[in-house]
């Protein structure tokens, strides 16, 4: 049996290096999240401003969140790296309050601009997958959407998504070419 990175090694063929280019600059996000994904009958929502920049000539990147929930402060951030062999993309999720999430979600875009992005988890003491995907356009901006499936993969929860608006114009123009209880706390 193939682990999940040997079978995405084998539908990826192209080189993804700039793949996130389009995310550099300063964004506008407004978060629509779910309270409790295994409810999946509450919402609330936020706005952060986020900031993305290039590390190493593309082959990462990393990207903070700052802003207000309905509970207090929100803080976190992302660190993306590419690996060439491979051709696919870690992405490593931290919080000031839970530091670096070790266990990265893996993957990587197709050509229509949609990237997904895998990893095993434990949420509320059972094992899910969580994916994570990337819309390169969507309205005026991009998306990021997270969904859990509790049943390896045969149904999806939507239960967090990203919205970004562009805040700085002039800097994705010239970069765009070249809960409570819960064991996922790194969601929080």
């Amino acid at each position: 049996m193939r682990s999940g990175t040997e079978e995405l090694r084998l539908t990826t063929v192209r080189d993804g290096q700039r793949d996130f280019d389009f995310l550099f600059g300063t964004w506008r996000v407004r978060h629509r999240r779910l309270k409790d994904p295994a409810a999946g009958d509450e919402w609330y929502e936020f706005e952060t401003a986020a900031t993305v920049r290039p590390l190493w000539n593309g082959k990462g990147n990393i990207d903070e969140f700052i802003g207000e929930t309905p509970s207090g402060p929100f803080e976190g951030g992302t660190l993306r790296l590419y690996d060439a062999d491979t051709r696919l993309w870690s992405l490593y999720w931290s919080t000031p309050k839970r530091g670096l999430v070790t266990v990265p979600n893996i993957g990587a875009f197709r050509d229509d601009g949609i990237g997904d992005f895998y990893s095993h988890e434990v949420y509320d003491g059972k094992p899910i997958l969580c994916r994570y995907r990337w819309r390169q356009r969507f309205g005026d901006g991009c998306r990021w959407e997270q969904a859990f499936s509790f049943d390896y993969g045969g149904g999806w929860i939507l239960n967090w998504t990203m919205d970004f608006t562009d805040a700085d114009h002039a800097t994705h123009a010239s970069t765009s070419s070249g809960a409570e209880g819960k064991s996922a706390d790194r969601f929080s």
